[in-house]
């Protein structure tokens, strides 16, 4: 009793610095703010302004006086326009705007952007300035193209955003594009910028001009070049916008690759700002498709239940106009490093821990039993820093690393550097005796990072191998695919071992009680809409405890039981969804929209868009095809590991009890998994790099017959922690 509390507080104490660091380093900058929402805010007379292409940094005091003034005077932000395809072309951006979901113009993936769709004027005398109705040519086979993403575009929504029979001043194609009625009319068109007036920008509460897009050839000269022309541009604008209006420019696409693009919002609510959204929970970074319900919140036009995107907000900033602009250039810097490392970084890790372990077995550690007892031993050590590293990609976010030169290598040094503190405390502490141990409290360290993070905003996932990224706007918040299964697989061991070692001292009561905080903590943070709002990995997750859960208390698993094991966590995410969406005080969030959806009869898109991303992952590329191999396998080897002839694993089990349900348990989380994610196939496979290296480190600790054959006897299984 003695030494586990020991180790109990020792365990407690760690967890306990790790919160107070991940709580000093996830508080966002400028907290203590006020936030203002938009519905807070209202227009009479809106300008949206689109330039294709800008990044933040084309924007400065000296090339674009006017655009920095309006951004000193108004609330800043990161623009992602993900869209339907890994580049969002000026065209798809416009015709989202249209809709409010993503969206795209027929046209190739690669290869130079498409000019968009040809705008036919009303036939008649056109007097100078003076906007007629036009129609986009081709706008159905448009909505025809689109079906088949399931983003379910609601056309026309920004077009009626002002209300009904109040007129819309649409200028240039791609404003008339994002304007246009489902049936491509429009009641007012302008076709060059040049000719709006003063007059026609008082006229209608909304006006949406298309400046064009920043060139893609040419060089930086004519990049900034194009870049001051439209700065001239927008000054002029500015100068005939009606008294007391709001001005909001924004990037509408991507140029050659995908990018964070800029967006400024000057107006009422709005002033001195950092932008941001319930959609993401990160200050400084909105969607695209936030826009058209923020357009229709301020004219008060209502937001349909079907539209994904949440008004925007605007926070207090907390320095200069420079220091914001550098914040939102690192967070397109850290998108960046994601976007162009992690295949690189899972291929090295895949391959690369392979033939590492390759190299520890056919390297001669010595002779006879000794030769043994070396190799386990540095397959123990290697095995423990390797599990480390997912740990710490995460950990490696306590630092500013997207601010700093050379982003990529500071975050995977960081990452490489903590991997080797966690081992390094695995390793050394007291719990090093227990066969269990040393693997668990990396487990340990692993899930309570997580779920810290979840739980106080998600802030060190982000932009990170195993984590979040923005470009690919799948998720922005709580836990991300390539995490899931190391999630679960963490929490789970970490509550074998602690359980375990209550088990080993009789304690059954005492290791049901660990395993259910150890459960409940982890499925809560994953689950909560205000935590991580994770459907998929919640339907995994929950099994996966409860049948460790079973295994603790001597429960044998019917066939009944199983399936109330295997639906528990469908249950939950159900009670959840419905808490969030009938409770709104609880957030918004992913799980009370799908909620939303499914009361409102509008989550067939959605599930057909899964369900499609689920089955393409078995053909994203040659080696997908493996891993349902791996994962069959896998699955015998845990259930009869004397049918593979695995005797290591084997006596694993005899020394360690709670072992077997354990990889059982993960073995099912990976399975529900694949089933329940989108990313599919892949979402066992991105837990490998953390369990394979954590089994060789487990394996490794057991002691071998021969290590016990001095002694005559075997060590018990009940070993002291």
């Amino acid at each position: 009793m003695a030494a586990w509390k020991r180790h109990a507080g020792v365990v407690l104490t760690l967890g306990a610095v790790v919160a107070g660091v991940l709580a000093l380093g996830a508080a966002p900058a400028g907290a203590s703010a006020g936030v203002a929402a938009a519905d807070a805010a209202s227009a009479r007379h809106l300008v949206i302004v689109g330039i294709g292409g800008l990044l933040w940094s084309d924007v400065s005091p000296r090339t674009t006086p006017v655009l920095w003034g309006v951004a000193e005077q108004g609330a800043v932000g990161s623009l992602d326009v993900s869209g339907v395809r890994p580049r969002t072309c000026p065209v798809d951006g416009w015709l989202t705007l249209n809709g409010a979901a993503r969206a795209a113009v027929p046209g190739p993936v690669d290869g130079p952007c498409p000019a968009g769709l040809a705008v036919e004027l009303r036939a008649g005398l056109i007097a100078g300035g003076i906007p007629v109705g036009a129609r986009v040519a081709g706008l159905g086979r448009v909505e025809s193209y689109n079906a088949q993403f399931h983003w379910d575009p609601q056309w026309g929504l920004l077009g009626s955003a002002a209300g009904a029979g109040r007129c819309v001043t649409a200028v240039g194609p791609g404003a008339g594009l994002a304007v246009a009625r489902r049936n491509g009319w429009m009641p007012g068109y302008l076709p060059d910028p040049s000719s709006l007036s003063p007059v026609v920008l008082g006229e209608c509460p909304l006006t949406v001009v298309d400046l064009g897009a920043l060139p893609v050839r040419g060089g930086a000269a004519a990049r900034r070049a194009a870049v001051e022309r439209d700065d001239a541009e927008l000054g002029v604008i500015r100068a005939g916008m009606p008294a007391g209006a709001t001005l909001m420019v924004i990037s509408p696409g991507d140029g050659v690759t995908p990018h964070l693009r800029a967006i400024v919002v000057d107006g009422p609510g709005y002033r001195d700002g950092v932008l941001g959204a319930a959609s993401t929970r990160e200050p400084g970074l909105v969607l695209l498709t936030d826009l058209t319900p923020t357009v229709r919140a301020w004219f008060g036009s209502g937001i349909p239940a079907a539209v994904v995107g949440s008004p925007l907000t605007s926070m207090r900033r907390g320095g200069s106009l420079a220091a914001t602009i550098g914040m939102l250039m690192g967070q397109d810097a850290a998108a960046q490093v994601y976007r162009i490392t992690v295949t690189p970084f899972f291929l090295l890790v895949g391959f690369g821990y392979v033939a590492v372990f390759a190299v520890i077995w056919v390297v001669p550690w010595g002779w006879g039993e000794a030769r043994g007892r070396r190799r386990r031993a540095v397959t123990r050590a290697v095995g423990l820093w390797a599990a480390s590293v997912p740990v710490g990609t995460f950990l490696a976010g306590l630092a500013p690393w997207a601010a700093l030169p050379h982003p990529a290598a500071v975050l995977y040094t960081l990452a490489a550097a903590w991997a080797a503190v966690v081992a390094g405390i695995a390793f050394a502490g007291p719990w090093r005796r227990d066969p269990l141990g040393p693997a668990g409290l990396v487990a340990a360290v692993t899930a309570g990072v997580i779920a810290l993070d979840m739980m106080t905003g998600s802030h060190l996932v982000r932009e990170t191998p195993f984590g979040l990224s923005a470009l690919m706007a799948g998720r922005f918040y709580g836990l991300g695919n390539n995490a899931v299964v190391i999630y679960g697989a963490a929490g789970i061991l970490c509550a074998a071992w602690l359980g375990g070692a209550a088990l080993r001292a009789g304690a059954r009561g005492r290791a049901l009680a660990v395993i259910g905080t150890v459960t409940m903590v982890a499925v809560v943070a994953a689950a909560w809409p205000g935590f991580g709002a994770k459907v998929g990995g919640t339907i995994a997750m929950l099994p996966g405890f409860l049948v460790l859960l079973a295994a603790a208390a001597g429960v044998r698993l019917t066939a009944r039981r199983w399936a109330l094991v295997v639906v528990s966590g469908l249950v939950l995410v159900i009670v959840f969804a419905l808490i969030n969406y009938l409770v709104p005080a609880t957030g918004h969030s992913d799980i009370g929209y799908f909620a939303g959806q499914v009361l409102h009869g509008g989550a067939g898109p959605t599930l057909r868009r899964k369900i499609a991303a689920n089955l393409g992952s078995l053909t994203a590329n040659p080696f997908v095809l493996v891993i349902p191999v791996v994962v069959i396998v896998a699955g015998v080897l845990v259930a009869r590991p004397a049918m593979l002839r695995a005797r290591p694993l084997a006596g694993a089990y005899q020394a360690v009890p709670l072992l077997q349900p354990a990889l059982s348990a993960i073995w099912l989380i990976g399975v529900l998994g694949w089933l329940s994610e989108d990313s599919g196939v892949t979402v066992p496979a991105a837990a490998l790099p953390f369990l394979l290296p954590l089994a060789a480190a487990i394996l490794s600790s057991v002691p071998s017959d021969s290590d016990q054959a001095g002694t005559g006897k075997r060590e018990p299984a009940a070993a002291t922690v």
